[in-house]
């Protein structure tokens, strides 16, 4: 671990406190998530601007684009620091979000990560002080899913898998888990098997649900039409644990052959006055219904705000902050503790949701189960 920072920065009175963002905003990113999560980002900033900003400072936010490019985000990490940054906050993409905080702690800023999952934020080995996280750890929620597959009777699961840490954690996850409750787990590599060769592996197989753990639109929407036309899979059910589904990109690609596909969702069954609000102005903003990313990047300015309302705005007093921050977020109280498996400061009990799109109604949510 580095030891913190204590330069610090330039304040002069009524300047802008400054909050460099990033999100995936083009392709080869997710670039509708990247989107939702600036939309979150950007109506805190707003509201916290008028209730008196930092100190009758303003908040703004200086946005940069990943494009899911690891390489990217940490130069961008370094131009943002140059520019004086108060905190590093955002990104989507688990890998990307790896690279981030390793350079924000490199560098001496606080990194507030909104919707990266992997548990390994950071080196095994090297926990830090200035890396914190609103979403949840990527066991908590594969577990849950695996759960929900066993329930279901489906403990015989195939996954079609892309070459990435992140789907490879995924992949482990729902093994090991599915192995406790007498399940087992199949892996299909997506990149090698054409969605028609990937369907006759599955009818193989005998599994009961097909995981995808790829890319979107390539080869996910593929592999989806391809397994709906199929007979011989008509039972299958198709899941897609990373969250794919929640977006309208994914239903408009698909239509009614992307409904009942669970998915990992981070909502309460309900929101609460504070969340129905913010939803409210989300969905004006964004013309379409909030995901539950626009939500993450609303808590990540919310508890930001608060830090540097009540420790100030260096970067060393920053870092030192999570541990002593309590807020009011769109989804629950928000509160920090150390995970030891993620080595940074972690809101541990963001709520978690397994859903799908209603097949009646591909435009509604079901709640299949909640942890």
């Amino acid at each position: 671990m580095n030891t913190p920072s204590s330069t610090p920065l330039p304040d002069p009175a009524g300047a802008p406190v400054l909050l460099g963002a990033l999100a995936p905003l083009s392709r080869p990113g997710w670039a509708e998530a990247g989107r939702h999560l600036v939309a979150g980002f950007e109506l805190a900033v707003r509201e916290a601007n008028a209730a008196g900003g930092i100190g009758g400072r303003p908040l703004e936010l200086v946005v940069r684009d990943t494009a899911a490019d690891p390489e990217r985000a940490a130069a961008a990490v370094k131009e943002l620091a140059g520019l004086g940054v108060a905190a590093v906050l955002g990104e989507y993409h688990s890998v990307v979000a790896r690279a981030v905080a390793a350079s924000a702690d490199a560098l001496g800023v606080p990194y507030l990560c909104s919707s990266a999952v992997l548990d390994a934020l950071v080196d095994e080995g090297a926990p830090t002080e200035r890396v914190a996280r609103v979403a949840p750890v990527q066991s908590r929620g594969w577990r849950l899913y695996a759960d929900f597959l066993l329930a279901s009777g489906r403990g015989r699961v195939a996954v079609a898998a892309q070459p990435s840490v992140y789907w490879a954690a995924g992949t482990r996850l729902l093994r090991e888990r599915l192995a406790a409750g007498g399940g087992t787990l199949v892996e299909l590599d997506a990149n090698a098997l054409t969605p028609g060769a990937l369907c006759d592996a599955l009818a193989e197989s005998g599994a009961g649900a097909l995981l995808l753990l790829t890319g979107h639109p390539e080869p996910a929407a593929p592999i989806v039409r391809a397994v709906r036309a199929d007979p011989r899979l008509a039972d299958v059910l198709i899941g897609a644990p990373a969250g794919q589904p929640e977006f309208h990109e994914w239903i408009a690609e698909l239509g009614a052959a992307g409904a009942g596909i669970p998915f990992l969702r981070y909502l309460p069954e309900r929101l609460g006055p504070l969340g129905e609000r913010v939803g409210d102005e989300l969905r004006a903003h964004l013309g379409e219904a909030p995901s539950f990313v626009a939500y993450e990047g609303w808590d990540t300015v919310a508890v930001l705000a608060e830090a540097l309302r009540t420790r100030g705005t260096d970067r060393a007093s920053l870092a030192g902050a999570w541990q002593h921050v309590r807020v009011a977020g769109t989804r629950g109280p928000i509160a920090f503790s150390r995970v030891p498996e993620a080595g940074v400061w972690q809101w541990a009990w963001s709520p978690i949701q397994v859903a799908d799109r209603d097949p009646s109604d591909p435009e509604a949510f079901r709640v299949l189960r909640t942890g």
